[in-house]
């Protein structure tokens, strides 16, 4: 499982580093002039926390990628290296942008970062990796194997799609953004909530059931699928607490997300004693329906203004990642389903 993070989160950060993607040209000058530069004039704590944090998790996962074959200080040496030279050619490439200024702070704040990263995964190997607790629990609640490592990376990338507060609550998929530009005029507020009830309700009961197709026979899905619940509106809590005051952390529990949230859990708890092949085809189904609606409903009217800020600012480039992780993930989750359904053709057993 940590190969398929580790490599999940490479890409990640090449969208983030890269992001608006748009405005390529010659710099007119060496590739790597800005290693000899000065320190840059501005910047503040925020540039280089956010920098050393973004490349902890590279370092983690490359320590637990490589174990047992390094281990160490081996394992910690190869992340910070290949984590300094991912940022370095990340960087080298934001030469070619015009909306990014490439840094050899960056680079030494990203390695640092990364080293770090492998310090805390030998620190916490014995936890993470071989018998200790984790991997008990993912061994007693999952199936062994990569199909179901691959699910749980998918049903973590869910979760960090959370953090983007702009979309509908669990409502992945939306590529107006990235295809057709800004969504339609607004509509009546009654339309919104009940396009946003259904939204939520397909994709939690989907959710519900993609987390149920890894699960081991006899395994606690329903307690599984709560705590992932659970996590999952913390997550999306948090993210309105980075961009709205305190009092309107809770802006997301709008009326639609309400009826969605109610009904959601009712149909997931009555889809979940449906036989292994219905739930995959019905989790297929759920999510294709909920894309449509996503990328057919009107601006939300409840917290559209208030979210300029997510669009601005510090937030630019998570902004861009989150975007692009939340309207991927139906289309990868709906892979994975075929792939699933493709391996139960191929062994009826399974």
């Amino acid at each position: 499982m940590s190969r398929f993070l580790l490599a999940i989160y490479v890409l990640l950060a090449v969208y983030a580093s890269l992001y608006p993607l748009s405005g390529w040209h010659d710099p007119g000058a060496p590739v790597l002039a800005f290693l000899a530069a000065p320190w840059p004039r501005y910047v503040t704590p925020f540039d280089i926390g956010a920098n050393f944090l973004g490349y902890v998790p590279y370092g983690l996962w490359c320590v637990l990628a490589v174990q047992p074959r390094l281990a160490g200080g081996k394992a910690v040496l190869l992340a910070g290296l290949t984590g300094a030279a991912l940022s370095l050619a990340l960087e080298s490439a934001q030469g070619f942008l015009p909306a990014r200024i490439a840094s050899n702070l960056d680079v030494l704040a990203n390695a640092a970062g990364a080293a770090a990263g492998g310090v805390a995964a030998v620190s916490l190997a014995p936890w993470l990796a071989g018998g200790g607790p984790l991997q008990r629990a993912r061994a007693q609640a999952f199936t062994p194997g990569a199909a179901a490592d691959l699910g749980l990376a998918l049903l973590g990338l869910w979760l960090f799609a959370q953090l983007n507060p702009a979309m509908l609550l669990f409502g992945s998929g939306d590529l107006r953004d990235l295809v057709a530009g800004a969504a339609g005029q607004p509509h009546a507020a009654e339309l919104f909530v009940s396009i946003e009830a259904a939204t939520t309700a397909a994709n939690l009961v989907a959710v519900a059931l993609l987390t149920s197709a890894g699960a081991r026979p006899g395994a606690p899905v329903r307690r599984l699928v709560a705590a992932l619940l659970v996590v999952a509106l913390l997550v999306k809590t948090f993210a309105f607490a980075i961009v709205m005051r305190s009092e309107h952390v809770l802006a997301w529990l709008t009326p639609g997300a309400q009826l969605g949230l109610a009904a959601g859990i009712a149909l997931a708890l009555a889809a979940l004693q449906l036989p292994r092949t219905a739930r995959l085809a019905l989790a297929a189904v759920l999510l294709m329906a909920a894309t449509v609606l996503v990328n057919l409903s009107p601006p939300n009217p409840y917290f559209a203004a208030t979210l300029k800020v997510w669009e601005q600012g510090h937030f630019l480039n998570f902004n861009g990642l989150t975007r692009l992780v939340s309207a991927a993930w139906p289309f990868a989750a709906l892979g994975y389903l075929v792939y699933l359904a493709a391996e139960r053709l191929r062994d009826p057993l399974r």
